[in-house]
């Protein structure tokens, strides 16, 4: 195991040298492009579920009513999360390998074509099945993503209630935007090392390059070769710089989407 870790820890540092400093932005096109569609579908979700279950939990359920944002995060992450899959997918995947060898990353449709590698002179109903690699890893994505925004939402709308009750005044922009960034950092940092074995799975599963072994895989089998191979300490690799993404990812993503809705709704109540 040591010798495997000072091999990878080499390879790394050589791909550094050889890549430059731009190797640690890799994959950005695919996160902006993942980022945008897959906020712009959990968060007006989240809200739409939120709000639609806490309205019919309060007249009919009440003592179900905290658990509504466990539900409704676990409800809108899994529908953005096989909406935007793919691009998930291409985006781990040029993270972890190196660029081709004109010295140019490869976008984000070439990344998810060539990991089909479709066959040339057959029809696309012979290559279906080759475009389930697309998904692969769906299962350890919704199996991290969904107890992730469960943990997350059922943490952060109780911290979020209870000082915006403390404050007790209307807030204001700069309120509502202290808030929820707050909220959100404690909320994102406890959600994401709760789920570091999941995302763990993910990860592998993600960047597999035998596509027949990758579609075998499943989330239980992984974190099982994950476990026999590191242990405990395996199982959390990379805790830190996961935590330290999730807190303040979280908090921005939250505090801005409330900040915008605070101003939406100000402006319209001013102007009728």
């Amino acid at each position: 195991m040591l010798i495997t870790y000072t091999y990878s820890k080499r390879v790394h540092r050589s791909e550094f040298m050889q890549e430059g400093f731009t190797r640690l932005w890799r994959g950005t096109n695919a996160s902006l492009a993942l980022a945008m569609p897959s906020v712009g579908i959990y968060m007006p979700c989240y809200d739409i579920f939120r709000n639609f279950m806490e309205h019919y939990t309060t007249q009919n359920a009440p003592n179900l009513t905290p658990y509504v944002p466990l539900v409704a995060g676990s409800l809108a992450r899994s529908l953005a999360c096989i909406s935007c899959y793919p691009v998930e997918l291409a985006r781990t995947r040029m993270q972890a390998f190196r660029v081709a060898q004109d010295g140019k990353p490869p976008g984000v449709w070439k990344t998810l074509f060539g990991v089909i590698n479709p066959d040339k002179g057959t029809t696309i109903l012979q290559n279906l099945h080759r475009y389930r690699f697309w998904w692969t890893g769906l299962g350890a994505q919704l199996s991290r993503d969904v107890p992730y925004s469960a943990i997350c939402w059922a943490t952060l709308e109780p911290i979020r209630k209870k000082i915006l009750g403390l404050m007790g005044e209307e807030p204001s922009a700069a309120t509502v935007l202290g808030v929820n960034f707050s909220a959100g950092f404690v909320a994102g940092t406890l959600a994401s090392a709760a789920t570091c074995p999941l995302d763990v799975a993910k990860t592998r599963r993600q960047i597999e390059k035998d596509a027949e072994r990758a579609l075998k895989m499943t989330t239980r089998t992984t974190l099982l070769e994950i476990w026999r191979d590191g242990g405990l300490r395996g199982l959390f690799t990379g805790v830190a710089p996961r935590v330290g993404r999730a807190g303040p990812s979280v908090g921005i993503v939250v505090s801005f989407y409330e900040v915008v809705k605070y101003a939406l709704n100000h402006r319209h109540s001013t102007s009728s």
